[in-house]
């Protein structure tokens, strides 16, 4: 079994808190030089979003306030 397999294998068996937690974690490693590849679908979904904070068509939230708002709809704590 690779270290991948491995790793993914032992992340399943954490609780959904802590597979949440390793998620926040891993995503915060990706250096920003490096974003991942979006389909078709996904790159007009951010044009369109894009389009409408470009012209005030939408209001924005800060990142942490969403996320809080999430942990706090969902029971969970950042235990990070």
């Amino acid at each position: 079994m690779s270290n991948y397999q491995t790793v993914c294998a032992n992340a399943s068996q954490l609780p959904l808190q802590e597979q949440l937690r390793l998620i926040d974690d891993l995503a915060s490693l990706v250096p920003d030089d490096h974003p991942p590849s979006l389909s078709k679908q996904w790159l007009e979904e951010i044009n369109r979003r894009s389009d409408e904070i470009a012209t005030d068509k939408t209001q924005t939230e800060e990142w942490l306030v969403i996320r809080e708002r999430l942990f706090r709809k969902y029971g969970l704590t950042d235990a990070g």
